[in-house]
């Protein structure tokens, strides 16, 4: 947890501080050079919203005689978040191991070098309340094209509204 952050006189660069809550030995775990990463906290989404999510996949699948995988990678195109980025050819491989789903758009030019455009989604545990909530009204909605029953309306708000109470605790 951040405790303080304030700024040297002589360099004015900025020194931080945290508290760790969990015991450790600082004299062992700071050999060597250390590095630290820091952003901004985000809750992730409830255990029940991804329940239900994978519940409607599932029945997605049943009924279309899929693979939940295949219906999960349908879903994310269709409702998922997304972006577009452009490498070198050599190393479209290896990208598209980083990526949950990704899509070769066309090769391209960049500065008169030969690049890919690809086009990445972003596996759905790294959404936040209101992006899953976009891939969890579309799963409904397909269900409902479908001829589907989906869960009832009070199931999708108490899942996500239980999502919200956690984010205010923090």
């Amino acid at each position: 947890m951040l405790h303080s952050v304030t700024r040297d006189f002589k360099t004015n660069m900025p020194i931080v501080s945290f508290i760790c809550y969990s015991p450790w030995n600082p004299e062992a775990d700071l050999k060597g050079e250390l590095r630290l990463t820091v952003r901004r906290w985000r809750e992730r989404r409830s255990l029940d919203a991804n329940k239900l999510f994978w519940h409607c996949v599932g029945e997605i699948a049943k009924d279309r005689r899929a693979d939940k995988w295949e219906i999960y990678l349908f879903l994310l195109r269709r409702y998922g978040k997304y972006t577009y980025i452009c490498v070198k050819p050599h190393v479209v491989e290896a990208v598209k191991k980083q990526w949950r789903e990704v899509e070769e758009i066309g090769e391209i030019e960049i500065n008169g070098e030969k690049a890919v455009q690809l086009l990445c989604y972003f596996g759905s545990s790294t959404y936040d309340t209101e992006e899953f909530s976009a891939l969890l009204d579309g799963t409904m909605s397909e269900m409902r094209e479908m001829g589907l029953t989906p869960p009832a309306d009070e199931d999708i708000v108490r899942s996500l509204k239980e999502w919200e109470k956690i984010t205010k605790k923090a």
